[in-house]
C-alpha cells in the first residue's frame, strides 16, 4: 500500500491519497469554478484534472477572476 503524499494549494499543504488527480485534489480544496489551475507553475486544462496524477511536493495554484471595475 502506498503512503499518503503531500501537496501544496495557493500555499497550504494538504495530504492526499496516493494515486491522487488533480481533480481530486480541487475536490479536496472546495474549488468552485471559474477558475484556471497551474501545477508546478505549467497550466492544466480542464480536459486534464482528471488525468493528471499528482506526485509528493506538488505546488498547485488556483487562480479565479476578479470582477468590478
Amino acid at each position: 500500500m502506498k503512503k499518503d503524499i503531500e501537496v501544496h494549494i495557493n500555499g497550504e499543504a494538504f495530504k492526499l491519497g496516493a494515486n491522487s488527480s488533480l481533480q481530486d485534489a480541487l475536490i479536496l480544496f472546495g474549488a468552485t469554478p471559474p477558475f484556471a489551475v497551474a501545477v508546478n507553475k505549467e497550466f492544466v486544462a480542464k480536459q486534464g484534472y482528471s488525468e493528471l496524477l499528482l506526485s509528493e511536493g506538488d505546488h498547485l495554484e488556483i487562480i479565479s477572476p476578479i470582477t468590478g471595475g
